[in-house]
């Protein structure tokens, strides 16, 4: 027989562990929230992390030098996805305190009556993170000196390449294009909309199946928008509408500011929550 699917409880308790191996150090309960071909994409637009060993020389590199500590502002379930709206804060060794604006999704899988996360994908801006650094002062310098060996030890040469590809992104075109839908949508103006979407493009909101421009829009009156971050080829926002809450991710097509896919992570809610 399949497996139950979990509750709402158990994804949000499966995601829960995560932090809460992180700071205590906890290698292998970290390394164990993960599924066997699990994937790693942090930040979201550098070269994923897949597979156990994989995760391991990621936990390695990133988690085991470091205190961190997350500041969760909000967690939407939308079927077997959490997604996280956070601030990642990061004591390293040498001192230096970053804070990073961040949007977290866990897709989730169900094996054997265990929750495991079977993707890992972190929004968050490497340049921000890399001019923190910077403004830092020698701290900051101390920092990278010692990052940068424990990278190439860790993940090699392929590996430290892959994890500067994050600095690719859609950036400011990308940005634009995914405002500019936004205040469409707000504005109820599915011709504006479409001007930023790609031929084919996919609307969905939570896990329901996609949406006409004009569904799409009546189901976010007074949308409004924070916290926007560029990461690969994709943009999220935190977000809130008259009867929904969460983020938004938006997807851009290959080679192209055109928006692919609009998914929104959001949750109902109601007068006593607003």
């Amino acid at each position: 027989m399949p497996d139950p699917t979990p509750t709402v409880a158990e994804l949000l308790a499966a995601v829960g562990l995560s932090p809460s191996a992180v700071a205590v150090h906890d290698r292998a309960a970290w390394v164990g929230l993960f599924s066997d071909g699990a994937r790693v994409n942090d930040p979201v637009g550098s070269r994923p992390h897949v597979g156990t060993k994989a995760i391991e020389r990621f936990y390695d590199t990133f988690i085991a030098p470091n205190s961190i500590t997350f500041h969760v502002k909000r967690d939407v379930v939308c079927g077997m996805t959490v997604v996280r709206d956070l601030d990642l804060e990061t004591r390293m060794s040498t001192g230096v305190v970053l804070a990073v604006p961040m949007h977290l999704r866990y897709d989730l899988v169900a094996e054997s009556g265990v929750v495991a996360v079977d993707g890992l994908y972190a929004h968050w801006e490497l340049p921000v993170m890399i001019a923190q650094l910077a403004a830092a002062g020698w701290r900051g310098a101390a920092a990278s000196v010692k990052l940068a060996p424990q990278l190439l030890a860790n993940q090699g040469v392929l590996g430290v390449t892959g994890f500067m590809r994050g600095l690719r992104t859609v950036g400011r075109p990308g940005r634009n294009a995914a405002t500019g839908f936004l205040v469409a949508v707000r504005r109820q103006d599915t011709a504006a909309m479409s001007e930023r979407l790609a031929p084919g493009a996919v609307l969905e909101l939570s896990t329901g199946a996609p949406l006409s421009p004009t569904h799409f829009a009546n189901s976010l009156h007074e949308l409004q928008w924070s916290k926007m971050i560029v990461a690969g080829r994709a943009v999220t926002a935190s977000v809130r509408a008259a009867a929904w809450e969460g983020v938004a991710l938006l997807e851009f097509a290959h080679r192209s500011h055109e928006i692919a896919r609009v998914r929104m992570f959001v949750e109902a809610v109601t007068p006593f929550t607003k």
